[in-house]
């Protein structure tokens, strides 16, 4: 949906890393990220708030619940934390051969 049916271009190359649920279906919690990190996380957030309510009625429509949870969405920094880790590993690895 995000890639297909939203032409808002504050989504462009956006990830979904995680979704939780809670218990009573009262809200959605959905992770994102993106290719270029962080710099963008404020703008990507306001065009997901700014689609949320196209994005839980099309969701409702496909999927069958007695009730659709609202959708909250959060930056998630794991994605630009591993990368950062894997450069600090190859650092140290390479401080090692010399």
């Amino acid at each position: 949906m995000l890639l297909k049916e939203i032409n808002d271009p504050r989504l462009a190359q956006i990830f979904v890393t995680d979704v939780t649920i809670d218990r009573e279906l009262a809200y959605a919690n959905i992770y994102v990220s993106a290719i270029e990190g962080a710099s963008r996380s404020k703008e990507i957030l306001e065009g997901l708030e700014s689609a949320s309510g196209f994005l839980r009625r099309e969701l409702a429509a496909r999927v069958d619940l007695r009730a659709f949870p609202r959708l909250r969405f959060h930056w998630d920094p794991t994605p630009e934390n591993a990368e950062h880790m894997e450069r600090l590993f190859k650092q140290l690895k390479d401080e090692e051969k010399k």
